[in-house]
C-alpha cells in the first residue's frame, strides 16, 4: 500500500524514519509531554510505538505520521488518526492524534496537523465520524480538538476503561462528522 504524505502550509505529516526513534524517545521520556499519561515511556516502550505506528501507514497508507517542520526541524512530535485499542460505548471508530515535543507547543502545530488529518479521513477515506478524546484534566489537548471544529456532548464522557481509578481515568470524549465538520472548515490550513 502507498503511504500518504500530507503537506500543510508549514508541516509535513509522513512515514516514520529510524532516525525519528531517539527525539522521540526524548518526547516519550518528558514528564510534562507525558503528564496526562500513566507514565513517560522507556526507549522501549517508545520505540514499540513508533514501530506500531510505522507499521500501520505502511499497511494502510494512513495512521499517526511524523511531523517535521518544512524548513526546520526533521521530526516534531506525531499526529494523524487510529483506531482506539479498546471498548468504549463510541467504538469502533477513528479518532484523531497528536503528541508534540514539549518546545513546539504553542506554534499551532497540531492544530494545522489535526486539520489535515481530518480532512484527510474524511475526504479520502470517506469516515463519516472522527473522535478524539482526552482526560478531562488535559486542557490543553481539549483545546485544540474544539480549535479544530469537534464538538463535545457530556453525555459522551466516560472511563478509560485501561486506566486505574484516578484523576486520569476521566475522560472526554469530542467528535466531529464529515458532514457537520465541512460546514466548519473555512480553508483552515
Amino acid at each position: 500500500m502507498t503511504a500518504w504524505e500530507l503537506r500543510t502550509e508549514r508541516l509535513v505529516l509522513r512515514p516514520w524514519r529510524d532516525a525519528d526513534r531517539e527525539p522521540f524517545a526524548e518526547l516519550n521520556a518528558d514528564a510534562e509531554v507525558m503528564r496526562y499519561f500513566p507514565a513517560p515511556l522507556t526507549r522501549v516502550q517508545s520505540d514499540q510505538l513508533a514501530a506500531r505506528a510505522g507499521s500501520h501507514i505502511a499497511a494502510h497508507g494512513w495512521g499517526l505520521w511524523a511531523v517535521e517542520v518544512v524548513g526546520g526541524p526533521e521530526f516534531v512530535g506525531f499526529v494523524g488518526l487510529a483506531r482506539p485499542a479498546f471498548t468504549a460505548h463510541f467504538t469502533p471508530a477513528v479518532e484523531v492524534g497528536w503528541r508534540l515535543a514539549r518546545e513546539h507547543w504553542g506554534n499551532g502545530y497540531a492544530t494545522e496537523a489535526a486539520i489535515a488529518s481530518l480532512r484527510f479521513g474524511f475526504e479520502q477515506l470517506g469516515l463519516p465520524e472522527i473522535v478524539s478524546f482526552t482526560s478531562a484534566v488535559n486542557r490543553r489537548s481539549q483545546a485544540v480538538m474544539a480549535r479544530i471544529g469537534m464538538g463535545r456532548d457530556q453525555a459522551d464522557d466516560f472511563a478509560h476503561p485501561q486506566l486505574p481509578s484516578g484523576p486520569l481515568r476521566p475522560h472526554v470524549l469530542y467528535r466531529a462528522s464529515r458532514d457537520s465538520w465541512r460546514l466548519h472548515d473555512d480553508g483552515r490550513s
